[in-house]
């Protein structure tokens, strides 16, 4: 039994050539189905039907997203019991599944810890094809460069920001938003935004913090009325921190 695990960025035209016959070469697809109408599983599912790979929807278990007080034990038992259904599905059909992974499979993604104890419990072997991640989309929309000259990028999730500022981070990708990208504090800072990057209804603001909060609570708005869903992240940069 073998699974390969496919950064797909946002959709058919961001395969590289080597995921593209990746997918060609699996015997289907496994994706989570999150009920009711999953724009999310269509664009799964118009992947593998581009390369002529079956997709088989996996009812994805119920997860506790109100924000519980122990939000990483949550979230373990979230992936056990994605891995208990993609189990009986690996064990019922054999073969060589694939797992097609938003952007690329090492930023803020799962699948690849639920591969891991997949790979393990069935046994099966393993690789992992790399995409085009969401930070990377949003240097070249922007068309800048992600840190400035000889200093580092901190990556981290909206939820974790504050703590970021307060560690002295000056140069921040923030993912996984949902909510206004620049808090109190970070007027003067520089702001890079976008949303559902790579699609057509794509949405980009750009300028200083305290200026544009207005255009990105209307880009946003836009981008999730378009497409029904949103995917946004931003860079906040200090005004110290240079080019």
């Amino acid at each position: 039994m073998r699974i390969r695990v496919i950064g797909m960025g946002m959709g058919p035209h961001h395969l590289t050539a080597e995921a593209a016959e990746a997918l060609r070469g699996a015997d289907y697809v496994v994706a989570a189905d999150k009920g009711g109408d999953d724009p999310l599983l269509a664009v799964r599912r118009e992947t593998a039907a581009a390369h002529g790979t079956e997709l088989v929807a996996v009812p994805d278990p119920e997860r506790d997203r109100a924000d519980p007080a122990d939000y990483p034990a949550a979230v373990r038992a979230w992936h056990r019991a994605r891995t208990d259904a993609y189990a009986r599905v690996l064990r019922t059909r054999g073969g060589t599944a694939a797992f097609l992974v938003w952007g690329d499979p090492s930023l803020y993604d799962s699948t690849l810890r639920i591969v891991g104890e997949l790979a393990r419990r069935l046994p099966a072997e393993y690789d992992v094809l790399p995409g085009i991640s969401a930070p990377q989309l949003l240097a070249a929309r922007h068309r800048i460069v992600l840190h400035p000259v000889g200093a580092p990028v901190h990556i981290t999730t909206a939820r974790r920001l504050d703590e970021a500022v307060a560690a002295g981070r000056r140069n921040i990708v923030v993912m996984l938003g949902g909510t206004a990208p620049a808090p109190d504090g970070l007027d003067d800072w520089s702001l890079w935004w976008g949303a559902n990057l790579g699609t057509r209804g794509e949405e980009l603001v750009a300028g200083r913090a305290a200026d544009v909060r207005e255009d990105v609570a209307a880009a946003r708005a836009r981008a999730k009325e378009a497409a029904g869903w949103v995917m946004d992240l931003c860079l906040l940069r200090a005004p110290e921190a240079g080019r």
